[in-house]
């Protein structure tokens, strides 16, 4: 089971500055739903002086993305825009007390959505997106450009740290050669400037894709059995505690609806069709049909469901008329 600190379970269950920000004048989106996260940071900016007034984010994914973007909000409030550009991902890590290597790509998500609003407010068109051709992991749409940043930025050295900050390589693995090429040569590059010890850098052949991917499954079984990774060290009253069967179907439906703008963004939809005896029945609709992630997609409105509920819950997609 993965080790969160204190800070961020409080972070997860109680976040600071969710919601919309109607003031906003620099908006930052990154992610997708179809991938299994997705960001978007709003900052409420003085346009004299640059100071970050006010922040706000919505954010859909895994405990650990809700803790690191209320953690980015917290950090950039009263800063200038300046000074919120030199905090990398690692500072929204340290703020939380740490965050489990495989939770990593949580924080680097907050430091590329920040990246975008500052853009938005300069008026520039940033995107993580390079030059045609430059997609490197089709599972989780990771580019060059992203796995070259968090190399360089954190210092990177092997192929699961990569996975770990960027989610390239958690799916089919097929990515292996390239995710190689570009760590090996990204560290050559850090060795050359003095910023990487040479015995350090990532040489090419260094492990078999077959090694990886069995460690890749092995985390994916382990992370599967957990029911709820954030639940609390001491117990705390669910939020459902005294509610009506009808009144926990609301509160589900509600927690939906929130979501189904950004699942409808990514060309997908989700609506509830039962709920018996913890077992959330949804119906998924559009890309979400068949998608390689949809487990992902799954898995996320199950964390947030657990999250508002407070209690053990199970989504499973169905069809429309299933009972």
């Amino acid at each position: 089971m993965w080790d969160y600190t204190d800070k961020v379970k409080d972070y997860f269950f109680n976040p600071k500055n969710a919601g919309v920000l109607d003031e906003a004048n620099a908006v930052g989106e990154v992610g997708a739903i179809a991938c299994g996260d997705a960001l978007k940071l709003m900052l409420k900016v003085d346009p004299v002086t640059q100071v970050i007034l006010d922040a706000r984010f919505q954010t859909f994914g895994c405990g650990s993305a809700i803790a690191s973007s209320s953690a980015l909000t917290e950090l950039i409030i009263g800063k200038t825009l300046q000074e919120a550009l030199t905090l990398s991902n690692q500072d929204i890590a340290d703020f939380l007390g740490g965050l489990p290597p495989e939770k990593m790509h949580c924080s680097v998500m907050g430091y590329e959505a920040l990246q975008a609003a500052i853009a938005n407010f300069n008026g520039e068109v940033w995107s993580d997106d390079h030059d045609e051709g430059a997609l490197v992991c089709k599972c989780f749409g990771i580019d060059e450009g992203v796995i070259e940043r968090a190399v360089k930025m954190n210092k990177l050295t092997t192929i699961e740290q990569v996975t770990a900050y960027t989610k390239a390589g958690g799916g089919c693995l097929t990515c292996f050669d390239r995710l190689e090429e570009i760590l090996a040569r990204t560290n050559e590059e850090l060795a050359a400037e003095g910023l990487l010890a040479e015995h350090d850098a990532y040489r090419l052949g260094t492990v078999a894709a077959k090694e990886i991917k069995a460690k890749a499954q092995q985390a994916k079984k382990e992370a599967a059995a957990q029911t709820s990774p954030l639940a609390p060290v001491s117990p705390l009253p669910p939020a459902s505690a005294g509610m009506t069967n009808l009144q926990k179907i609301r509160l589900i439906e509600e927690t939906i609806e929130e979501l189904r703008p950004f699942l409808k963004k990514d060309g997908g939809d989700c609506e509830l069709v039962d709920f018996d005896n913890g077992n959330v029945l949804v119906k998924l609709a559009g890309a979400c049909v068949g998608c390689q992630m949809a487990s992902i997609t799954v898995s996320g409105i199950q964390e947030r469901l657990v999250a508002k509920l407070g209690m053990p819950l199970r989504v499973i997609p169905v069809g429309k008329h299933a009972h």
